[in-house]
């Protein structure tokens, strides 16, 4: 079974494909959130290096954020209509456990966070078990001073890894026991995606194309933005 992943949750770009015999083409970019630009050609490149056609997937997966609104609704809805073309159906998995999965291997608690943009973080708390990582706590948005708060009060060494652990690196020096994972790992992966699909997939533990959702957990800037503006005229009537 082929799995074709799709990721644009954060200022990253990928795609992968793969199955039993693992990733066997991904590719990745980030030029400025020009996701919609980017996707096709990608998927286009994947296949042509795994040597498949297109309808040779029989899976879908997408990462279903939390992240970018305007990534998240590009990478959701070119999964979807990829999905739908094939008569195929999804994965969807959550950029935090994306995060997660690549540090597997450390003996540490892992803080996976996400920028959110606007002074914040989408973040989530996981631990090693055998195989991988269990989420420990449900994603969250909020400052990066909350999420200090929260590690603060974790009797455990903490692995933090992401493009928000690096913007607000300074809040996360000033704590004993933290350490930032390194470059490279900012941004969830679609070889990450595939391989976590896979897994699912042979279980299957997939859904039809209109059960998949973003995970927003906040409303989109324009949408806050709009209610911002109009909230001094309601006040004045």
């Amino acid at each position: 079974m082929l799995i074709l992943g799709i990721d644009t949750a954060t200022d990253q770009v990928s795609c992968a494909v793969g199955g039993h015999e693992g990733v066997l083409a991904s590719m990745r970019t980030a030029r400025s959130r020009a996701h919609a630009e980017t996707l096709a050609p990608a998927i286009r490149f994947v296949c042509e290096q795994a040597r498949i056609e297109l309808d040779e997937v029989g899976v879908v997966a997408v990462d279903v954020g939390p992240g970018l609104y305007t990534g998240l609704r590009v990478g959701i809805a070119t999964a979807k209509a990829v999905a739908h073309a094939l008569g195929v159906p999804m994965v969807g998995i959550s950029s935090l456990d994306l995060l997660a999965f690549p540090v597997r291997f450390s003996s540490r608690l892992v803080a996976a966070v996400v920028d959110a943009r606007r002074g914040e973080v989408f973040w989530a708390l996981y631990r090693q078990v055998p195989g991988g990582v269990q989420r420990i706590s449900e994603p969250t948005v909020g400052s990066p001073d909350d999420l200090v708060n929260e590690l603060r009060i974790v009797d455990h060494e903490i692995l933090v890894v992401g493009d928000g652990a690096l913007r607000h690196a300074e809040v996360f020096e000033a704590l004993t026991g933290v350490e930032q994972a390194g470059q490279g790992l900012e941004h969830p992966d679609a070889s990450s995606l595939v391989q976590l699909a896979h897994a699912r997939a042979l279980r299957e533990q997939f859904v039809g194309h209109e059960q998949i959702t973003p995970l927003y957990l906040r409303q989109p800037d324009a949408v806050k933005n709009f209610v911002e503006r109009d909230a001094p005229r309601e006040r004045g009537r």
